[in-house]
Formats: structure tokens, C-alpha cells, sequence
């Protein structure tokens, strides 16, 4: 169940809410128009995440004006995914934050502690997949997980997956990164005993035809409890799993 609404019906129920600050929560704007975008304000309310700024495409000033608004309506942690280094820097300059070069994100505010019910495992085949793995892992650490990286343990040198078969054992997430031909997300899918969330990337030669080919081989998996996301989408994976491993 979305956990922020749950939080508000559970303070109006023990007293530290009023059911005047619970209808006035409710009650506020939903969204602001802010002419070039509308923030979606209830986002947390009604998810249990709040809104998430996709930087590619937007110009830093309509970042700025975006995170304005967000913090207006008091939200203290902002995720900026897919941002240049420059961006984040004009950004920075009005809005102070840390930028992740290696996973394009930009975080303002402080991550909150974990509160899942496990761990999340983020697993790359290989080195080049980092930067979609790096996605996966400051959005999910946003959204109040803990979360175990494991890189370069591809099919390649498949003693270098075994070697780590006790955290991959204990996730109760596990999100398998890989280009090429994609068999990582197969080989975890047929160890562990939890959801395996699988993200194709455009790392390859040729006739991987920038992903395609991991994708197809994702979706064609055999083993039992993969599902797939669209290639290079790190953040939809590492969204997903946050919530998978919330549940209650």
C-alpha cells in the first residue's frame, strides 16, 4: 500500500495528525502550472514517491524553475535523472545538489534512510553497463532502499557471479544490467528465489543493433520471475524495484 498515504491515515488514527491537517494535506493543489510544465504535486500521496525531474531535453533554467516549485511545496528530496554535468552546474549555482556523473543524476537534499524490507542487488555484466547500473542505484537509494552493487560479474567469467552467491541470495530485488547478448539476467533469474528485473543495454558490437538484441533475449528468458524493462532504462528499473521492495 502507497506508503505516505498509509503514514497520513496512521497519524490521523494515533493523534499526531489532526484530521484538519489530513483534509488540508488532501485538500491542496494537486498540480502547478507553471506554463512549461506542470508539477504534479500529489505524486507521493497518491504513489507513495514523489515526482522525479527527467532532465535530458529540459533547459537548466526550466530544472531551476521545476525544483522551485517542488520545494515551495515542501518536498526536501529531488531526483534529476538524465542531466549533463553542465546542466548540473548552472542548476547547483540556485539549487545546491550532488551530481552523479556516472549515472547522469543529480540529487538535492539528503537520501533517507532505508526502510525495505531487504535488499536491492544491482548486477552488471560488465563494466560499460555501469553508467545505466548507477541509474538504477541512486534512484532506488532515493526511494529509502538499501542497495548492494555488483559489477562487471557477466556470463564471461561466470565464477565471478558465484562468487557473490550469498547477497544474491539474500535480495529480495535483484536487477540485472547487460548489453551484448543479455544471458546475466537468464543466470540470476535461475539462482535466486525473488523478482529479477532485467534491463537490456546498448553496450555491444553490430548485430546487437544498440540493445535490441539483449532485450529480445530478456524477454525470451526461460527462467521463471524475470521481467524486463526497455533498454538503457535504469531508472524504471530501480523505480520498480523500490516499490517491489516496500511491499507489505
Amino acid at each position: 500500500m502507497n506508503s505516505e498515504l498509509r503514514k497520513l491515515l496512521e497519524g490521523v488514527s494515533d493523534g499526531s495528525i489532526s484530521v484538519d491537517d489530513a483534509v488540508l494535506k488532501l485538500k491542496k493543489k494537486p498540480f502547478e502550472d507553471i506554463g512549461f510544465a506542470k508539477v504534479d504535486m500529489h505524486r507521493k500521496v497518491r504513489q507513495g514517491a514523489a515526482e522525479v525531474i527527467y532532465g535530458a531535453g529540459k533547459t537548466a533554467k526550466q530544472i531551476i524553475g521545476i525544483i522551485s516549485v517542488m520545494k515551495e511545496n515542501g518536498q526536501k528530496t529531488i531526483l534529476i535523472t538524465r542531466i549533463d554535468k553542465e546542466a548540473a552546474e548552472e542548476v547547483h549555482a540556485a539549487h545546491p545538489l550532488s551530481y552523479y556523473e556516472e549515472g547522469r543524476c543529480a540529487v538535492i537534499g539528503d537520501f533517507p534512510k532505508p526502510d525495505g524490507i531487504g535488499k536491492i542487488v544491482i548486477a552488471t555484466g560488465g563494466t560499460s553497463d555501469i553508467p545505466v547500473a548507477e541509474e538504477a542505484a541512486i534512484t532506488a537509494e532515493v526511494l529509502g532502499n538499501e542497495v548492494i552493487r555488483l559489477y562487471d560479474v557477466g556470463v564471461a567469467g561466470l565464477h565471478r557471479t558465484l562468487s557473490h552467491l550469498d547477497d544474491l541470495m539474500s535480495a529480495s530485488v535483484v536487477v540485472a544490467i547487460a548489453g551484448m547478448e543479455g544471458a546475466l539476467a537468464s543466470v540470476l533469474g535461475g539462482l535466486v528465489d525473488c523478482p529479477v528485473i532485467a534491463v537490456p543495454t546498448s553496450v555491444g558490437y553490430g548485430a546487437s543493433f544498440g540493445g535490441l538484441s539483449a532485450l529480445l533475449s530478456m524477454l525470451n528468458s526461460c527462467a521463471s520471475g524475470v521481467s524486463v524493462v526497455n533498454i538503457d532504462n535504469g531508472f524504471g528499473a530501480g523505480y520498480l524495484a523500490g516499490l517491489i521492495n516496500h511491499m507489505v
